[in-house]
C-alpha cells in the first residue's frame, strides 16, 4: 500500500471515530461507557478495504441506538455494541474467541473514570487467567469447544446437501481452532487471515496439524469433507487426551473419598441388572448397563478408581454373560475398598441399622 492511500485511510478512520464519539457524547452520555479500537487497524495489519473495528461498550439497552451498518467508499462498516454482562464477561472468563477485543483494546473514549476502572477489572481478570500455567481450567475451556465440534461433526454425517456438509465441516474446524487456542492458554490476536501463523507459534499442536487443516479446506466431495472433519476432530481429541494426562492432577482412591460408592453401585445398579437380565428384557438390561457404566466412569473421574469397561460385555443375545461380567466388576470394585481398608456398610436386621443410624 502506498503512503498516499494509507494516509487517506487513516484520515477517514479518524473522521469515523470522531463521528461516533461525538454521537456518544451528545445522545448517549449515560448509555455508552467506552469506545475502543480493535482489529486490523489496531495491529497495523490492514489493507485498502479493511473496515474499522470499534468496540462500543454499552451500559444500557438504550445504548444500542448508536449502532449502525453502512457502506462507505466500497467498504462495509458495522458499528455495534458490546454489553458488559455478556460479551465482556465472556471475554474476561476466556469463554469467547474475541479475547483480544478486551485484552488489546486501545481506548479512544471513556465517559467516566469509573467505567475505565470497571474495564480494567475485566481486562485484568483475563490477563490473570492467561498468565496461569496450562492445567485443568484451560483444558475445561477447550473441552467445551471440542464438544461443540463433535456436534458439528454429527451434522456432516446427517446431511447429504453439499453446502450444508461443507458448512458443518468448517464449523468443526472453527471450534477445533478455538479448542487448540485454549489448550495453549492463549488467544487469537490478529484475526482469521493469520490463523495458521498464530497456531504455528503454539507449543502444543497435533502432529501434522497444517496438513490436516488443509484437508478441510481442500475437500471436494461430501465424503472427503466428512473424512477431513473426522481427522481434524480426532487430532484435537488426541492432543486433549495427552494433555489431560500430563497437566491435570488426577484423584486417587482413599478411605474417605470411596465412602458409600460401592453401596451406591449396589443400590442403583445391581438389582436392576439382575432383574433385567433374568427377565431377558433387552431394553431394561441395556439401559441398566448404561447407568452402571456411567456411574463407574464418574467414580474413575471423581475418585480415581480404575477404569471399568462394562459395555463391551453387553450382548442382547447373551444377557446372562453381561450379568456375570457385571457381578465380576462389582467384585473388582470391592477390591478398591479392600485396598484402602474400607468395609462395606451392611446390616442383617432393621434393628441393627436403626441402632447405628440413630446414634
Amino acid at each position: 500500500m502506498d503512503e498516499t492511500t494509507r494516509l487517506k485511510l487513516m484520515d477517514k478512520n479518524e473522521k469515523l471515530i470522531n463521528m461516533v464519539v461525538e454521537r456518544a457524547k451528545r445522545d448517549f452520555p449515560e448509555d455508552i461507557a467506552i469506545i475502543g479500537l480493535s482489529g486490523s487497524f489496531s495491529t497495523n495489519d490492514f489493507h485498502e478495504k479493511s473496515d474499522l473495528d470499534l468496540i462500543i461498550i454499552n451500559n444500557t439497552d438504550r445504548g444500542w441506538g448508536i449502532s449502525s451498518v453502512f457502506i462507505l467508499d466500497d467498504v462495509g462498516y458495522d458499528i455495534y455494541c458490546t454489553p458488559w454482562e455478556t460479551r465482556i464477561e465472556a471475554e474476561a472468563n476466556l469463554d469467547s474467541p474475541m479475547i483480544s477485543c478486551l485484552v488489546d483494546l486501545k481506548i479512544l473514549y471513556c465517559a467516566k473514570s469509573e467505567y475505565l476502572d470497571k474495564f480494567n477489572f475485566y481486562r485484568q481478570r483475563a490477563l490473570d487467567a492467561l498468565s496461569k500455567p496450562i492445567g485443568k481450567e484451560c483444558l475445561e475451556r477447550a473441552k467445551k469447544w471440542i464438544d461443540t465440534a463433535k456436534q458439528e461433526y454429527a451434522n456432516t454425517l446427517l446431511s447429504e446437501d453439499k453446502g450444508a456438509v461443507r458448512y458443518a465441516c468448517g464449523t468443526v474446524l472453527y471450534n477445533c481452532l478455538n479448542a487448540l487456542t485454549n489448550l495453549n492458554n492463549t488467544y487469537i490476536k490478529r484475526g482469521i487471515k493469520r490463523y495458521m501463523e498464530e497456531v504455528a507459534t503454539y507449543q502444543y499442536i497435533p502432529d501434522n496439524f497444517a496438513d490436516i487443516y488443509m484437508l478441510v479446506l481442500e475437500a471436494k466431495s461430501i465424503e472427503e469433507m466428512r473424512k477431513a472433519s473426522y481427522e481434524m476432530l480426532k487430532s484435537i481429541l488426541s492432543l486433549y487426551d495427552r494433555m489431560f494426562v500430563d497437566f491435570v492432577e488426577h484423584p486417587f482412591p482413599t478411605y474417605d473419598n470411596l465412602s458409600g460408592s460401592y453401596e451406591e453401585l449396589w443400590c442403583n445398579c445391581r438389582n436392576k441388572v439382575i432383574a433385567s437380565t433374568n427377565a431377558k428384557d433387552k431394553s431394561y438390561a441395556f439401559h441398566s448397563a448404561l447407568g452402571a457404566q456411567n456411574y463407574l466412569d464418574e467414580m474413575t473421574e471423581e475418585r480415581g478408581t480404575r477404569k471399568f469397561d462394562l459395555m463391551q460385555y453387553y450382548d442382547s443375545d447373551n444377557l446372562e454373560l453381561f450379568k456375570e461380567e457385571f457381578l465380576r466388576t462389582m467384585d473388582e470394585y470391592l477390591e478398591e475398598y479392600n485396598k484402602v481398608g474400607r468395609k462395606v456398610v451392611r446390616y442383617e436386621t432393621f434393628e441393627e441399622l436403626y441402632e447405628h443410624y440413630m446414634h
